[in-house]
């Protein structure tokens, strides 16, 4: 297993992270410990969690199976922001719902202190800098080591890296956001902004919710063991968006040609692509099963060549307008007269 450093912080973690989003919901407890057994094993260090996975029971989960064990490599991340309770202040990244969520998942995982404390989503009602100063009062009294956030936009990445600079804050180390061969589009923005901050993206949902896995064929619905298979209602109007673009089909080609050319499974080519992208720290894994997670793990023994991750960024490459991002946008044109810096 390689390790990186966690964004720009001095803490190592895994290229590849368990998710726990599956635990105490499509993974029993027991599935749940053999899943972190089997990971740890392998030489995984880095768990991610959340309050709401589960409503709480993920933590749990987690928080048990860490008892008595003395894992000291272990990097532990969960996050807070969405609703715990029904109160107007049990939502949000407010002073009040932050201290309260973070004691609350202190208690359920069973620790006095949490590695990487992650903003779900982004507030718009609570002044940034509340948040900010609650971050770095929770790492001044030794409930967090370090921050980030999870499914910000480039610019409220940006915006939070420069109110912690200019408070004179801790700064944030990850950001949390989807990204795979099918959803590229934080390369616009959000790419660009963590790289300029140092921030190490934590990529989720890397296999497309399993189209990337192989899983899924075209214009047939979906059966068997899978969400959708076993859930038909659950994103079914998002698997017929997907189902009836061409692009998907074309990626997903690609994706197979390769992992028969590599003798590899497609997920683990999958995999693989988003761990050599720019900024990415570590690639989050969401097995429901030990299978599944032995399949993904195998990606971290695969390396893709130039030539591989041209091909398969290539036939991937999201589209866009030509102003101001594309080929023809004032960014490209003036990448041209600047001699391509």
């Amino acid at each position: 297993m390689e390790y990186r450093r966690l964004g720009n912080s001095g803490a190592v973690v895994s290229a590849y992270c368990l998710g726990t989003m599956t635990f105490g919901d499509e993974a029993d407890e027991a599935t749940s410990f053999r899943l972190m057994d089997q990971y740890v094993e392998a030489g995984g260090n880095f768990l991610d969690t959340a309050n709401v996975y589960s409503a709480g029971i993920s933590e749990e989960i987690v928080g048990r199976w860490l008892k008595g064990k003395q894992l000291r490599d272990l990097v532990i991340t969960t996050k807070g922001r969405f609703p715990m309770g029904d109160g107007p202040n049990h939502v949000g990244l407010s002073r009040k719902n932050l201290r309260e969520a973070l004691d609350a998942s202190l208690r359920r995982l069973g620790v006095e202190h949490i590695d990487l404390y992650q903003m779900h989503a982004f507030d718009a009602l609570t002044p940034l800098d509340e948040t900010l100063r609650f971050l770095d009062d929770a790492i001044a009294s030794g409930k967090i080591s370090y921050y980030g956030f999870s499914n910000f936009l480039g610019w409220q990445l940006t915006k939070a890296v420069w109110t912690a600079k200019a408070q004179g804050y801790q700064p944030p180390v990850t950001l949390q956001p989807q990204y795979n061969l099918l959803v590229r589009d934080i390369e616009h923005e959000v790419v660009p902004a963590a790289l300029d901050a140092v921030v190490g993206l934590l990529p989720w949902s890397p296999l497309g919710g399993g189209w990337l896995s192989g899983k899924y064929k075209q214009d047939q619905m979906p059966t068997g063991a899978t969400r959708l298979g076993e859930n038909p209602k659950r994103g079914m109007e998002a698997f017929e968006k997907r189902n009836s673009n061409a692009a998907t089909w074309e990626v997903i080609g690609a994706v197979q040609d390769l992992a028969e050319a590599r003798g590899a499974s497609m997920a683990q080519v999958a995999l693989a692509w988003v761990a050599a992208q720019p900024a990415v720290t570590s690639v989050i894994l969401g097995a429901r099963t030990t299978e599944q997670l032995a399949d993904n793990l195998g990606a971290a023994s695969l390396t893709l060549s130039e030539a591989e991750l041209a091909e398969l960024s290539a036939v991937s490459k999201p589209q866009m307008a030509d102003y101001p991002y594309g080929e023809g946008g004032i960014n490209q044109r003036h990448r041209k007269l600047e001699g391509g810096r």
